[in-house]
C-alpha cells in the first residue's frame, strides 16, 4: 500500500473515532479507545519510518499513549513507548532512548507479556545502543532477545504486533554484527533473515539488502555491493520506505572511492532516476 494514502486514511479514521469516543463510557469506551490507540501508533510508525518526520511521529506516539492509558492497556502502552524510543535513539541519544525503554519494560511487567514482546523490546534497545556506538551492549541485548524466543517458543503476540518475527530479529542481529565489525557473521545472519522474509515484505527486504551491500563493501566486493543495492532499489519500486533508502544512500556514499567503476555508474542511474528522486524529496 502507498504509505501516503494509508497515512491519510488512518488519520481520517482516527479523527472520526475520537468523535465517537467522546460520547462513550464503560467497556465500549475501552474497546474503541484501544482501537484508536492502535491507529495512532500506526500513524506514528508511518511518520517516522516511512516519512522520516520525527516531530510528527512524536506527537502521534503521545496521542497513542494517552488513548492506551484511557483503555488501561499496559502492553499497548509498552509498544508505544518502545516506538517512541527510536526517536532519540536514531539521534544517538542513548540516555533518551534508555529512559523510554525503561518505561516500556515497566508497562510490560504490569501484564502478561510473551517472549516475542520481550525479544522485540531488547531488539529495539540493541538498535538504539548500536546507533550510539555501544555495540557490545547491543550484542548482549540481541543475545537476550534470542533467549526470550528460546524460552517461549510459542511465538504468541498480540494481533496488532505485526512488525516483529524471528526473521526480523535476525535482521536486527545482522545489523548489530555489521556495526560491530563482525562482517562474515553479519553476512550469514542477514542472508538467513532475507531467506526468512516473505516475498511481499518489500520494506524489510530492502533494509536487509542494503545491510548485505554494506557487508559486501566491507570485503571490497564492489560489484556484489552494487548488485545488492540494485535489488534493494527493486524492492522500493514495489513499496517506498524512507528508512531503507537512508541505508542505501549510506552505502552509496561509502562507494565514492569507486564511483568511476561501471557498476557504480549503473547503480547511480537507478539511484537517481526520476521516480526515486521524487520519492526522496517527498519523504
Amino acid at each position: 500500500a502507498d504509505p501516503r494514502l494509508l497515512h491519510r486514511t488512518v488519520i481520517e479514521d482516527l479523527g472520526l473515532g475520537r468523535t465517537f469516543l467522546n460520547g462513550m463510557d464503560g467497556p465500549a469506551r475501552d474497546v474503541v479507545g484501544r482501537a484508536l490507540a492502535e491507529l495512532a501508533l500506526l500513524v506514528g510508525r508511518i511518520e517516522f519510518f516511512d516519512f522520516r518526520q520525527p516531530v510528527d511521529a512524536a506527537n502521534s506516539f503521545v496521542r497513542a499513549l494517552q488513548l492506551a492509558e484511557e483503555a488501561e492497556d499496559s502492553l499497548l502502552g509498552a509498544a508505544i513507548l518502545a516506538h517512541a524510543a527510536f526517536i532519540p535513539g536514531w539521534e544517538g541519544d542513548r540516555e533518551g532512548s534508555s529512559d523510554r525503554l525503561a518505561a516500556a519494560r515497566s508497562h510490560a511487567r504490569r501484564t502478561e507479556t510473551s517472549g516475542m514482546m520481550w525479544a522485540w523490546l531488547d531488539a529495539v534497545d540493541a538498535e538504539c545502543a548500536t546507533l550510539s556506538g555501544n555495540t557490545n551492549d547491543a550484542l548482549n541485548l540481541i543475545n537476550r532477545a534470542e533467549s526470550h524466543l528460546r524460552n517461549d517458543p510459542s511465538l504468541n503476540k498480540p494481533e496488532w504486533m505485526d512488525w516483529f518475527t524471528p526473521a526480523r530479529l535476525a535482521a536486527f542481529k545482522g545489523n548489530v554484527e555489521l556495526k560491530a565489525g563482525q562482517i562474515r557473521r553479519a553476512e550469514n545472519t542477514l542472508s538467513s533473515a532475507l531467506s526468512g522474509s516473505p516475498p511481499d515484505d518489500s520494506k524489510q527486504r530492502a533494509v536487509i539488502l542494503a545491510d548485505l551491500a554494506a557487508a559486501e563493501l566491507a570485503q571490497k566486493r564492489i560489484l556484489n555491493c552494487c548488485e545488492r543495492l540494485a535489488k534493494a532499489l527493486d524492492e522500493l519500486t514495489r513499496q517506498w520506505y524512507a528508512t531503507a533508502m537512508e541505508r542505501i544512500r549510506d552505502v552509496r556514499r561509502a562507494l565514492r572511492p569507486w564511483q568511476d567503476e561501471p557498476c557504480v555508474r549503473r547503480l547511480d542511474e537507478r539511484l537517481y532516476d526520476w521516480r526515486t528522486v521524487v520519492n526522496v524529496l517527498r519523504s
